[in-house]
Parts: structure tokens; sequence; C-alpha cells
């Protein structure tokens, strides 16, 4: 399995090697703006254990909005099915930080990988706790997911979010004037940001993100991190809403669960059968990563892994 899986990321990285630093980077955070969009990398861990890595697998980038995975899983495992009073689980066909539908509907964002969701997510994991609290329960979580006690926060894109997130302030006051936000808005918008400027490299990724591919287990461990049932639940919100209005594209060219960051990170679950991440940081017109989003179609034609 090893060696196919070589030759098959070995293709992959071919196949994309033209396309590589093409795509602009998220120039609107200016940490972000600074990162060589001719970065790529790749990693694969399987439910049996076997890693793949290739390209700039092992170098840290800022993961962004796959955060979102992982505080969601912590407030299930909190709060459970009332989560979902306070956030729908429906696409948007709207961009990640719009605030239209808001108003409409009343305050509850439709669902949490969109930022308004994520910040209703991320008050959740606040509640009785302070910001420094919240942020080091996330931190560590992933570094127990990661296997990997380096992840960490990147203070000057923790920094460069915060100078630069009124969208988001505007988005946390709104559902708080409806009620649906319950810590202090500056509370719960620090703990965001440090959440969506944690850096980890593709192989971390990959390791962090396997439970998803193992019914809620870690294959390696053996620990039960979510039940069999909410890891199904948290993979097809991230099959209909983890890439914001492209998800349906996602799911038409690659047909795996899949959530993005505009840091140029994609996580995809190959449910029972692997964890991948990979990363470039040149963004396509909707915010993806146009190299990682291209890899992962291939990935999928090659391994078969498609979902459909």
């Amino acid at each position: 399995m090893k060696a196919d899986l070589a030759e098959i990321v070995a293709d992959v990285c071919s196949s994309v090697e033209g396309q590589i630093g093409s795509g602009r980077v998220a120039d609107y955070i200016p940490a972000l703006s600074r990162v060589d969009p001719r970065k790529f990398g790749i990693a694969i861990m399987t439910c049996d254990g076997e890693t793949v890595c290739a390209g700039d697998a092992e170098e840290p980038f800022s993961i962004q909005s796959v955060s979102k995975v992982f505080t969601l899983t912590l407030a299930l495992e909190r709060v459970g099915a009332p989560l979902w009073d306070r956030v729908g689980r429906e696409p948007t066909g709207s961009a990640f930080n719009s605030i239209v539908q808001l108003e409409h509907e009343a305050g509850i964002p439709r669902n949490p990988l969109v930022n308004a969701g994520a910040l209703v997510v991320t008050d959740t994991l606040l509640d009785g706790k302070n910001p420094s609290q919240a942020i080091n329960d996330i931190v560590a979580f992933l570094r127990l997911r990661a296997d990997d006690p380096a992840v960490r926060v990147d203070a000057e894109v923790a920094q460069s979010e915060s100078e630069t997130g009124d969208r988001n302030a505007s988005l946390a006051h709104f559902m708080r004037s409806f009620g649906n936000l319950n810590g202090e808005v500056d509370d719960v918008l620090s703990v965001y940001f440090q959440q969506c400027a944690i850096e980890m490299s593709c192989r971390q990724l990959a390791r962090a993100g396997l439970y998803l591919a193992h019914a809620g287990s870690d294959p390696i461990s053996d620990e039960q991190i979510v039940s069999e049932a909410r890891t199904r639940r948290i993979n097809a919100i991230m099959m209909s809403c983890g890439h914001y209005d492209a998800s349906g594209d996602f799911a038409f060219h690659v047909g795996l669960p899949g959530k993005s960051g505009v840091g140029g990170g994609i996580l995809a679950i190959a449910p029972r059968r692997a964890s991948i991440a990979v990363w470039s940081p040149g963004l396509n017109d909707v915010g993806n990563s146009l190299v990682g989003s291209l890899a992962l179609e291939r990935l999928s034609a090659l391994t078969g892994w498609s979902v459909f």
C-alpha cells in the first residue's frame, strides 16, 4: 500500500508542478501576504498508520479556517446537540464572511464552518473560561491529535488577524444583538483570531484529522475521540459547507469531505481510508487553494477514494 501510494503521490505532484505558484495569496491579512506562493506540500496518513509526504509537507503554515473542524469537534463534545439551536447545517451560497443572511435569519449562522458560525462555536468553548484557557484547550487538542507538542499559535498572524478583523467583529456584534453570542465580543474574537493563527505542517494536519477517517477513533492510539455518528455528521458538514460557496464544486471534482483555509491549506477525509492534507498558498477566486484543489482532484481520481 505504501509503495503504491508513494507512486500515486509522485504522480499528483507531477500533475500540478506547472501550476505551482498560481493563484493569489491572502493579501488582506498582512502576515499571510508575505508567504511564498511557490510552496506546495502534501501528506497522506492512512488508517493503518502509513504516511506518505511530498514537497513542503514538513513546513508549518497558518491553518486558518481548517481549525473550525477541530473546534466544532470540541464544541459538540462539550454541549452536544443543543449547539444546533444556535447554528445551522446548511450551505450558504455566500462568501465566508457574509453578513447578509444573518439579518434574514435572526442571527443564526447557516453552518459552523463559515466565519459567523465558527464564532458561535468559539463562544461555546469560552463558556466558563477566559480566552487564555479556551485557546489553550484548542491548542492542546490539536497537539494531542497531531501527536506533536510543536503545534502552536503564530502570534504575528494572530495580531495581523486582529488588526484586519473588522468584518468578523461586525458579525460577532450582530449575532450578540440577536442574543446568539453569550461571551464578550472581544473575548470571542481573541480566541477566534488565535485559533485561525495556529500553524501546522501537512504531516501534522493529516495526523490530526485521522480520527475523522476512522469513525471517530484514533487508529494509532485506539482512543475514541468522538462517536461514529458524530463523526459522520462532521464529515457531512465538511462535504456540504467546507469550501464555502465553492463546496458543491469541490464535491463535484474531488468527492471527499474537506475543509479549506485562506492560508492555502486543505484537510480532506477519505472515510475508512485516510486523512489528507495539502498546502499551496495561492488561492483561486473563491478563496480556496488553487493547486491544493487540483492535487486533491488528481489524488481522488487515482485512488478511487471519492465517496460517490
